[in-house]
């Protein structure tokens, strides 16, 4: 049997070195001086090893209880090492907690979304779910668990925001399963949980003549000239309010008569090509020698570093008059949409115009600049037609051109 001044005085030597103690105990010392407890046992007639700790750390006394312990699990026909990777497995279960996890899942996915999009995802999951559900581990959450937490959003008449956290929260399971941390979605067995979605349509004005009153009154504008140059813009381009309030000089080729909208600023996440007209080009002409030397188009009032508040155009049309009802800033996308489809545009051109989502994803790698010669076409003939409605001319629809 070993003794402690043994195993002190043990000298490493050329060769793995094997000291024996009793019960199937052996201190392995390594050619580098390293000294591992080991456990050499049978099991269903096998033989097998198990580590055991690291002396000095583990003392001889130490070593001695764990191999007592492993020898009472093999009486009770348990194999030492088979309970150890369940113990483990059980300890990792517990520091698994949905908010680790639903982190791992952002922080992989993040890059692949915009900025806004990637903020209301977690701000979402940080305000509903981590407060409730963060901190137990995500193979113990269960179905009526998850439930009561998006109650909690529903009861504040967000029904919506609660389906939408829901559907994070699938997202996070799958993950979860797919890296095996979790074996089942229970957001799955929510589905007909919550009442079904209202379909939210943006407030627009589609009448020709509204649509004239508007634009007269958006000329009519009395608050910073920034803000009236994003209005003016606004119905010529039809893009989404964030993508218009953060567009960057250096996106812009005014020869070209081009905006560049970069991958990582568009909803889908593709580069996306906006033809200016001779209207839209000359708004900005207008608006260049006041903001064209710093990085925004349309900057703060406050810092020249950062782009317009996502409110200043929303609020300039409330000053104008037009209620949440009756007008927005998606409503711009609407009212062209609405218009150019009732006029015979190309549906796909126009679709394409609106950066809609492509569903069918290999030719969206690729099509970024589809139909962009008619989409030239119908870009300068839409901005045409709005200063026919702002000068009160009741024109006949234009219609589509054919040809390149």
């Amino acid at each position: 049997m070993l003794t402690d001044a043994a195993i002190r005085n043990a000298k490493p030597g050329p060769k793995t070195q094997k000291l024996f103690d009793s019960g199937g105990l052996y201190l392995e010392v390594a050619p580098a001086g390293g000294k591992w407890w080991r456990l050499k046992y049978r099991h269903t007639g096998k033989e097998k090893r198990i580590s055991l700790g690291v002396y000095p750390t583990v003392s001889l006394k130490d070593a001695r209880e764990r191999r007592d312990d492993a020898r009472k699990l093999l009486a009770q026909g348990v194999d030492p090492s088979k309970a150890r990777q369940e113990q483990k497995a059980e300890a990792t279960a517990e520091t698994l907690t949905f908010e680790k996890v639903a982190r791992d899942w952002y922080e992989r996915f993040k890059p692949k979304w915009s900025a806004s999009h990637a903020l209301d995802i977690i701000q979402r999951l940080e305000k509903n779910i981590f407060p409730q559900l963060g901190s137990h581990p995500i193979r113990e959450i269960t179905a009526p668990e998850l439930l009561a937490a998006i109650r909690l959003i529903e009861g504040r008449g967000a029904v919506e925001s609660a389906r939408r956290v829901l559907q994070m929260c699938g997202q996070v399971f799958r993950y979860a399963i797919a890296t095996g941390q979790a074996s089942h979605d229970i957001a799955s067995d929510l589905r007909g949980s919550l009442p079904p979605a209202r379909e939210r349509h943006h407030a627009s004005i589609t009448d020709p003549k509204a649509i004239g009153e508007l634009l007269r009154a958006i000329d009519g504008y009395r608050g910073s000239f920034v803000a009236l140059c994003a209005l003016r813009l606004a119905p010529l381009v039809f893009v989404r309010p964030g993508e218009l309030r953060h567009v960057e000089w250096s996106e812009i080729d005014l020869d070209k008569a081009e905006w560049r909208i970069p991958a990582e600023k568009m909803k889908m996440r593709e580069q996306h090509i906006v033809p200016l007209s001779r209207q839209a080009v000359a708004i900005l002409w207008e608006l260049h020698p006041l903001t064209g030397s710093g990085k925004y188009v349309f900057p703060s009032v406050r810092t020249s570093t950062r782009p317009m508040s996502e409110n200043t155009v929303l609020a300039a049309l409330r000053r104008m008059g037009y209620t949440k009802d009756e007008m927005t800033g998606h409503g711009f996308r609407s009212m062209a949409s609405t218009l150019l489809n009732e006029m015979g545009w190309n549906r796909d051109a126009i679709e394409r115009q609106l950066a809609h989502a492509e569903r069918n994803a290999v030719r969206a790698a690729y099509n970024f600049a589809e139909f962009l010669p008619e989409r030239r076409r119908m870009m300068q003939a839409w901005a045409d037609y709005l200063d026919n409605l702002k000068e009160g001319t009741d024109t006949i629809p234009l219609r589509r051109a054919t040809g390149d």
